[in-house]
């Protein structure tokens, strides 16, 4: 008997966590279209309302018994509107802010650029020992709290924008312990560490830091509106510690395709391109998951762009499994479209940037790239006359597919980077 309780409370203890998870899941900031339907995933018991009280029509959803949608047709309904999560109609228990985004049309691009950004304060990318003067090993890092991935931004409240001026802080020190102020998380902390004399008569902290990112890859779309533009359709991550890395600023610039590596099973191919001597044509304003935003400043020109060639961004009920083309540069100044097949659709995901599995079909770009390859991320994808998306990875194993994130994110993201 006290067995069979001790299950039932287990059991029940069980269900409860799995059902606060479920309502913690449901964001507090959604941002949709003009027409699109609003669904939240809700549990047995917990009512939707809107800040009036007035109830939100629910449809039982098809595959759990406890689970339901709230849809509401929201055309030309442009603004905001704030939901209530109530537990049986009297406790409120969550709050859901909801924008409702006007649609729009942008120029399909697939240029490949250049890409500069510039980190807010240095990244840490790695630790090792240092030798002092005395021929001893030591490490000033340990117990200070400080981990790969954090971003050095100040020392001695005096702020830090590059490698250059780190070193020239710790080398300054004379050895005296010097105050770190560090970003990990959206978080901020302090600590401090003490710098060590080397045989060099030198000082180091043994961090290896990097203040900047340099690279290729494809401009997705610009829309004329605001000047605003998307690339890659994924973030800029560091490559020593994978963290998305946090810039101040960046500069959009044009590059020169030097070569192109195609890709094999295993091995992933590449676009390699210079941007020494490319001119800036855009600021960089953030680095997102979902790809990289800013303006169109310079030499607008450069990039070919029509308006005429603007076309309206499909929500993601319009997309279809089948066919479908996307828009790249392999060449200096010559882009051009290839076929592919969509191959599978995830219409209920809005969380990463793997929306829909892809397959190249067309042989003139196997037979240039053998697929999808590195640099090719950001390029724009269209059916049925609408911008639907953009690619973002490959499969290793196969690099004729790969995955696209849903165009409708990319417009959602970017608004947000712009308030």
């Amino acid at each position: 008997m006290k067995k069979t309780k001790s299950i039932l409370f287990i059991l029940l203890l069980l269900i409860l966590y799995v059902y606060i998870a479920s309502i913690t899941m449901i964001p507090n900031h959604i941002v949709i279209f003009e027409g699109e339907n609003l669904k939240i995933q809700t549990l047995f018991g917990v009512k939707v309302k809107t800040k009036n009280s007035s109830n939100i029509q629910l449809e039982l959803g098809d595959t759990l018994q406890t689970a339901s949608s709230l849809v509401e047709n929201n055309e030309n309904k442009i603004g905001k509107m704030n939901l209530s999560l109530n537990l049986f109609d009297k406790i409120p228990i969550k709050q859901v802010d909801v924008d409702i985004i006007k649609k729009t049309k942008v120029i399909p691009m697939g240029n490949a650029i250049g890409l500069k950004l510039y980190t807010k304060g240095v990244m840490v990318v790695g630790m090792s020992e240092v030798q002092g003067e005395n021929k001893k090993s030591f490490k000033p890092y340990e117990n200070t709290g400080i981990e790969e991935g954090d971003m050095i931004i100040e020392v001695n409240d005096e702020i830090i924008n590059s490698t250059k001026e780190l070193i020239q802080k710790v080398n300054g020190s004379n050895g005296n312990k010097l105050n770190l102020k560090y970003i990990r998380d959206d978080k901020t902390m302090q600590t401090s560490i003490m710098p060590i004399k080397t045989l060099e008569n030198d000082y180091k902290l043994g961090l290896w830091v990097r203040d900047a990112q340099a690279g290729v890859g494809t401009a997705t779309f610009y829309e004329k509106e605001t000047g605003n533009f998307c690339a890659l359709g994924h973030a800029i991550t560091d490559v020593d510690t994978g963290n998305i890395v946090n810039i101040v600023n960046g500069e959009l610039v044009s590059t020169n395709i030097i070569s192109i590596t195609k890709g094999k099973k295993g091995i992933p191919g590449q676009i390699k391109g210079t941007i020494e001597t490319g001119e800036e044509i855009g600021n960089v304003k953030k680095n997102t998951p979902f790809g990289l935003y800013g303006k169109l400043t310079n030499n607008v020109n450069k990039l070919n762009l029509n308006s005429e060639e603007a076309l309206e961004v499909a929500l993601r009920e319009e997309i279809q499994e089948g066919d479908a083309e996307i828009i790249c540069e392999l060449e200096n100044g010559k882009k051009e479209k290839y076929h592919i097949k969509i191959e599978k659709i995830y219409a209920s995901n809005s969380h990463d940037n793997k929306s829909m599995l892809i397959k190249i079909t067309d042989e003139r770009l196997i037979n240039k790239t053998g697929g999808i390859i590195q640099g090719m991320s950001g390029s724009p994808i269209i059916q049925n006359g609408k911008f639907i998306g953009a690619v973002t990875h490959v499969l290793v194993q196969n690099p004729q597919e790969g995955y696209a994130v849903f165009a409708d994110m990319l417009i959602k993201q970017m608004r947000e980077v712009d308030k």
